[in-house]
């Protein structure tokens, strides 16, 4: 059984590392049609002294890296270059603008036309995937000083790809727990089925990190906000390894608001010796707590802007340095350079499993220390210094 198990597993493991590698589903073009593009772009811009075909060909695959991490109203699973047809599922546009307006994001056609609700136009601007107000013909004017749209953009309520995401998450998440609390009463305490996968991740959480940095006492009251974030961030951060292009845990006010929850958990539970260590820490110079008020005050709002950002740029990079590596196949156009791009690739995102991984950890880690120190009690004899 176990000789078996091992293929299996195998087998499994090379099919999560090759997903990112689908999200390149883009059809190929030969290399006669990128001549032919590129001697078009020659005829029409050869006075701009550029080389036509490598930056028609960068040019591309830095429009798809910015598309693949920037969020979207709609999935789009392949494109056909040659004809600009792509292909994909929408998803519901909700937007307030002195009225609710409902649509589907089809009407866009993925952002090359311009969609009319109860007399408005709208246009998505594709240097940000925001939605703004135009005319019939979506026309989108830009500040000449600060580069930024001047048309009005209203009050977005969409379910984008990241929303879809969080929500997929969170019912992924709501039926493994209750599926393994279903087990544990019918089983007497013993997990069945799928929790049997997660019960030793959910014990791990426990023992070695709630228990260690919070205590024994009053572990219990954050250990379902610890799950609840490993887990979240866990699944979000295996969804932007799919083809389908999420990057959830890549956007920053995702990442800025799971940080928050910890910064309001944190200070909101923590007790008076947490503040006084900050505000009159004990054990040094009355001089030198005037001094360090500022500064471990300070620290309360670093520790969950570190959060946000070690999270954020650690997810933000891998996607950009994955994507960046296999364009490069596109690039080189040969079977070596292809095979070389291929294999670092598959190295690669073998590697963003395991930071998927130990993003959720850290993450989770640094919550519980923190939450361990609002809540430790302190026994200072400050007769000894």
């Amino acid at each position: 059984m176990v000789i078996l198990n091992r293929p299996l597993r195998f087998i499994i493991a090379t099919f999560l590392a090759c997903l990112p590698l689908m999200s390149f589903a883009n059809q190929e073009v030969d290399s006669a049609h990128v001549q032919e593009a590129a001697h078009e772009v020659v005829a029409e811009g050869h006075h701009e002294g550029a080389h036509a075909e490598p930056t028609d060909v960068k040019s591309k695959i830095k429009a798809f890296i910015g598309h693949h991490v920037l969020d979207s109203h709609d999935f789009s699973l392949t494109q056909d270059d040659a004809t600009g047809e792509a292909w994909g599922f929408p998803l519901p546009v909700i937007l307030w603008d002195d009225a609710l307006h409902v649509f589907s994001s089809a009407k866009f056609h993925h952002g090359k036309e311009v969609a009319e609700s109860n007399g408005n136009y709208y246009a998505i601007n594709h240097h940000d995937g925001k939605i703004y107000r135009t005319d019939a013909s979506g026309t989108i004017t830009e500040n000449e000083e600060t580069g930024f749209p001047t048309n009005v953009r209203p009050i977005d309520f969409s379910i984008t790809k990241t929303v879809v995401s969080i929500i997929a998450a969170a019912l992924l998440m709501f039926w493994i727990f209750t599926s393994l609390a279903k087990s544990y009463a019918k089983n007497g305490g013993i997990a069945s089925g799928v929790g049997r996968i997660f019960e030793p991740i959910v014990l791990y959480i426990r023992d070695e990190i709630a228990i260690p940095n919070i205590g024994e006492k009053k572990y219990k009251n954050y250990m379902s906000y610890l799950l609840t974030i490993f887990f979240f961030v866990l699944f979000l951060n295996i969804f932007g390894l799919t083809p389908l292009g999420i990057n959830a845990t890549g956007n920053l006010t995702i990442t800025f608001s799971l940080a928050f929850l910890t910064f309001l958990i944190t200070n909101l539970t923590a007790n008076k010796n947490y503040w006084g260590h900050i505000f009159w820490m004990p054990g040094v110079p009355k001089p030198m707590r005037i001094i360090l008020a500022p500064i471990e005050l300070l620290g309360v709002f670093i520790k969950p802007f570190s959060l946000m950002i070690r999270l954020y740029a650690n997810i933000f990079a891998g996607h950009i340095v994955l994507m960046s590596i296999i364009g490069l196949m596109f690039i080189f156009k040969s079977w070596i350079g292809s095979s070389l791009s291929f294999g670092l690739s598959f190295a690669l995102s073998i590697l963003e499993i395991l930071v998927a991984f130990l993003q959720a950890y850290i993450f989770t880690m640094l919550s519980a220390l923190y939450f361990g120190s609002a809540v430790e009690e302190h026994h200072h004899e400050e007769g000894h210094h």
